[in-house]
């Protein structure tokens, strides 16, 4: 299960930023590129992403303990 939250974090964390860069004009060539939403959203994903691999670390910690 930890591994679940550790990939699924890593995962959301790119793609956040992806989007982020994608919705700043900073990654162009998609639908996506320089549209405001994109950057307001990414950065959200990318945090909750943050958040899950973090947790995901500190669950594998406290079991190995």
């Amino acid at each position: 299960m930890n591994w679940v939250l550790i990939v699924l974090g890593a995962l959301l964390t790119a793609s956040g930023v992806v989007w982020t860069f994608q919705g700043l004009g900073v990654l162009p060539g998609s639908a996506m590129s320089g549209v405001t939403l994109w950057a307001i959203v990414g950065p959200i994903v990318a945090v909750v992403g943050i958040a899950l691999l973090l947790w995901g670390v500190a669950r594998r910690r406290r079991i190995r303990r």
